[in-house]
This record gives structure tokens, sequence and C-alpha cells, in this order.
């Protein structure tokens, strides 16, 4: 049984507009990323509490804490950044999640990505150590401009920093942004260490996100792939429909409906059973 989740600040900045959507979609879990336009991060103790008991009363379980960690430059303070992770474990203990996501650093404009796998492989490992032992696994998305943006980079940090802690979040749409088809060639390098899939797919001739199977993401051959090998666990709804930056996305009500009912098709085309 497949589980729907969802970027839900992609709906609106509202928490309970949130959560109101996501009930009608019978999506019962939430990728938290951020409420009140506040980052899940930078929330104070009392905001936090308040997430937790609006999810709660709604009836909704955090399937990943959608941090931004990692999201700055190889040559940004990594002890400041380590502190911001802490507070990821945190918030990630607060509200029961089982994964937070991560990106692997920018590195800067001109340089040769090698010139800096040392430190991202540092940086990276230190993160898997700091969550061992906890009931936490990360996962590393492959944002487009970032060390682990190709497959081959994204399968030599899972294989480098060899952590049980650290996993792959698929993301085929930036795959497409960054030139890749990512099916199947992507897939099959990294599917042994697939365990979260988030659901956007894009154009190859200029990157334009699109709705699931509108685009060269192939989202239903993936789809079609995991489920003959048996693969149960969380699909991320990440439209940015409207608009998409750095520090995430956009998508409305009407468009993030569009996306769920688009992606919700292709299971039921496939006759794949979801929750």
């Amino acid at each position: 049984m497949w589980t729907l989740s969802g970027f839900a600040d992609e709906i609106s900045p509202e928490l309970s507009v949130q959560c109101e959507v996501l009930n009608g979609l019978g999506i019962a879990h939430i990728e938290v990323r951020s409420a009140w336009n506040t980052n899940v991060l930078d929330l104070d103790d009392e905001q936090l509490a308040a997430v937790a008991a609006q999810l709660r009363d709604s009836a909704i379980q955090t399937s990943s804490i959608g941090s931004p960690i990692g999201k700055i430059s190889v040559a940004d303070d990594f002890d400041e950044h380590l502190r911001r992770f802490d507070r990821a474990l945190q918030v990630a203990e607060v509200l029961e999640a089982p994964y937070i996501r991560i990106f692997s650093f920018y590195y800067p404009d001109g340089d040769e990505p090698k010139q800096h796998r040392d430190e991202v492989l540092r940086r990276l490992s230190t993160l898997a150590e700091r969550a061992a032992g906890r009931d936490v696994v990360l996962l590393h998305e492959n944002e487009k401009k970032i060390y682990g943006d190709l497959p081959e980079r994204c399968l030599d940090i899972i294989e480098s920093v060899g952590s049980p802690n650290l996993k792959i979040a698929w993301d085929a749409a930036n795959f497409v942004q960054c030139g890749i088809s990512p099916f199947p060639e992507a897939f099959e390098l990294l599917r042994p260490h697939l365990e979260y899939v988030q659901i956007k797919d894009a154009l190859l001739a200029d990157q334009r996100v699109v709705v699931a199977g509108a685009g060269d993401g192939g989202v239903v051959e993936t789809m079609r792939a995991l489920k003959a090998d048996g693969f149960d666990g969380f699909f991320s709804m990440e439209p940015h429909l409207s608009k998409a930056g750095p520090a995430g996305g956009f998508s409305g009500i009407e468009l993030f409906q569009q996306a769920t009912n688009a992606f919700v098709a292709i299971l039921e085309q496939e006759n794949i059973p979801y929750r």
C-alpha cells in the first residue's frame, strides 16, 4: 500500500488551509517545509507545538521534514549549519517524522564538482553520524546545481558515506532540469538506495514543470518498476506549478489538486493501491 504525502505549503502559507485541502484529497501525511511563511526550522517552540496540535486535530501524520539542510555553499560556515541541523533533529522528533530531507551543498560557479567532493562527503558524513541512534533517516534530494545533482554523484554520496541513516529521495523533475532522462538509467543506478519519492515532472525542452506523466521524467515507467519490485513507501506531492525557486515552490489550491489528481490517475491506471 503506497502512501501519499505532500509539501502542503504549496497549497497555502496557512497551516489550517494546508490540512483542510489534504483532508479533502484523502492525503493523511504531510511533508512539513513551512507554515505561516516561516521555514519549519525557524518556527519557535510555541509555533512548533501549534503545528503538532493542528496535525493531530486534522488526523495528519508527518512523512518527512522538508528541511533546507545542505542548501548552502560548500564554502559557507558548517558549524553554524550543524546547529541548524540539530534543530531539524528536534523538529523531526516533535512532529514524529521518520525522515529529514537534505541536500549536498552548492559549489561556486565555474568550479568542477570534483574539487569539492571531499568536503561534501565530510559534511554529509557528519550529518549522518549526528543522526545515528535516532529514529530518523536523512534523504538526499538531487536538487539542481548542488554537488549531488547528477545520478552518478548521488550514488557516490550514498556509497561513500555508507550510512544506514542516509538514503535517496527521488525527484525525477530535478534530473530532467539537469538534462537527464531519469528512466531507466538513473533509476536503475539509484534504485538500491531509493527510499522516498517526490512527485513532480518536467520537460527536457524548456525545463518547465508539469503534472506527473506529462513530462520527460518517466513517471509512469518508474511507478511500474517500483510496483514490480515491491516498493512500499511515501510519494510526496511537490507540484511547483505556479512558481519555483531555491527556497521551494508554490502551486495554490487548484493546481495542487490538479497535480494530485494526475498522479492518482496514474496509480489507478496501473492498479496500484494507495492511501
